[in-house]
């Protein structure tokens, strides 16, 4: 008998997380091209400027870590909220946080919140690589860089705590097409942002 065609293998289904990042990865891609096209480590001043963009998505964001509901899906969701970080960097370098009126994100909206989240939490993976041009302008994870300062487990194993949890939630086909367009539109938030406060 011969073998059976490639297409017609059984293959495991991808998870939602896997998901999620084939359906945002050009997003991401372009994204990531736009913030070192603008040079966020040429000097401290640049540097300010992108943590404005950071301050300004996690302020969006922010509600979701403080939400019980979204806490019962993945329970140390609270123990990762940036915000605080974000601002006391700015203060470190002598930026004053300004008050904020952009809308947050609404965390009653289940799947839509985890797709913010997925964004929200990707951005600590890479910030490896921040984190090492940071110390070039004298940063570090406790002056000016305590936002891309690893979790003490890892940034790998903290992340793929984050995944399971997210894999692990209970959603309807609908429901997670309504999460795979809430990352686009997190990334298109940080997208704006980038544009907005961070010129070429």
């Amino acid at each position: 008998m011969a073998d059976a065609a490639p297409d017609l293998i059984d293959r495991p289904a991808e998870s939602r997380v896997q998901t999620l990042r084939r359906a945002t990865h050009d997003m991401h891609e372009r994204l990531d091209a736009r913030i070192m096209q603008a040079q966020p480590f040429a000097s401290r001043a640049s540097y300010v400027r992108f943590l404005e963009v950071q301050r300004r998505f996690h302020a969006d964001v922010a509600p979701l870590y403080a939400d019980a509901r979204l806490q019962l899906v993945a329970p140390d969701l609270a123990a990762r909220a940036k915000l605080a970080l974000i601002e006391q960097d700015l203060r470190d370098l002598g930026a004053e946080p300004a008050p904020l009126t952009d809308p947050a994100v609404d965390p009653s909206d289940l799947p839509a919140a985890l797709g913010w989240l997925y964004v929200a939490e990707g951005s600590s993976l890479g910030a490896a690589f921040l984190l090492k041009e940071a110390l070039k302008l004298g940063l570090d994870p406790d002056f000016g860089a305590r936002h891309l300062a690893a979790h003490p487990e890892g940034r790998g194993l903290h992340w793929r705590r984050f995944t399971q949890a997210l894999d692990d939630a209970p959603l309807s086909a609908d429901e997670e097409a309504r999460a795979v367009a809430a990352a686009a539109a997190a990334f298109a938030r940080v997208r704006g942002l980038v544009d907005d406060l961070m010129p070429k």
